[in-house]
């Protein structure tokens, strides 16, 4: 059976981003996301939800990362699930769930305050005004 396993997530990140060397030399990047989703119940009242996802970055991105983002700032990414197992110290079995990255966008431009390097311009990104509830046409 086939199977697809890819994400892509637009969101700000909740802390800044921690960088670490690993033994052989490499840079890991862990960080989390915020998304926010806002819609209008049946009653009309402003509703929302906030997802959270925990993602590491590995490599050339994990540098990127860590110098040019800090806690508040947009950043578009896609990537895979992927889940993380170990034993805590009281012995019982724990797991995680997170996004590694494989690729990502800068969303904040050097003229709102960031460092980040103007390669290439993010898309902006349209966010429907529909219910959940409507039929779609497609």
């Amino acid at each position: 059976m086939a199977s697809f396993n890819q994400v892509i997530l637009i969101g700000n990140l909740t802390k800044d981003p921690e960088v670490k060397t690993l033994p052989k030399g490499s840079t890991v990047c862990g960080f989390s996301l915020a998304a926010n989703r806002r819609w209008k119940s049946e009653s009309g009242e402003d509703k929302e939800e906030v997802f959270f996802a925990s993602c590491k970055a590995f490599g050339k991105s994990a540098d990127s990362i860590g110098k040019y983002v800090k806690k508040g700032d947009p950043l578009m990414i896609t990537g895979r699930l992927t889940t993380e197992k170990w034993t805590a110290k009281d012995g019982q079995e724990k797991s995680s769930t997170r996004i590694v990255v494989e690729q990502f966008q800068f969303l904040k431009s050097r003229d709102a305050g960031s460092a980040a390097p103007a390669a290439k311009p993010a898309a902006a990104v349209a966010k429907p005004d529909l219910d959940p509830e409507d039929d779609l046409p497609f």
